[in-house]
């Protein structure tokens, strides 16, 4: 994938990981939660991986996680 924010995509997939394992959540219980593949969730939270997710996604993400989508957008 070709971005112009590769720091983004980067920072995005750690904040997914921190709010998972914060949560308590494998990435196998994670994505069944929210409808995705292990492989999916490995790609979007490896580091230096960049990794498109939907807006679709990343509130069902969200939802799971008990935050706001904002929060994992937000720079810190």
């Amino acid at each position: 994938m070709t971005t112009e924010f590769p720091e983004k995509y980067i920072m995005l997939g750690l904040k997914i990981a921190y709010y998972r394992k914060k949560a308590g959540y494998t990435q196998e219980v994670f994505a069944e939660l929210i409808g995705k593949s292990v492989n999916f969730v490995g790609q979007v939270e490896g580091p230096g991986m960049i990794c498109g997710v939907s807006l679709e996604t990343l509130f069902k993400m969200a939802k799971v996680l008990e935050i706001s989508p904002a929060k994992l957008l937000e720079e810190d």
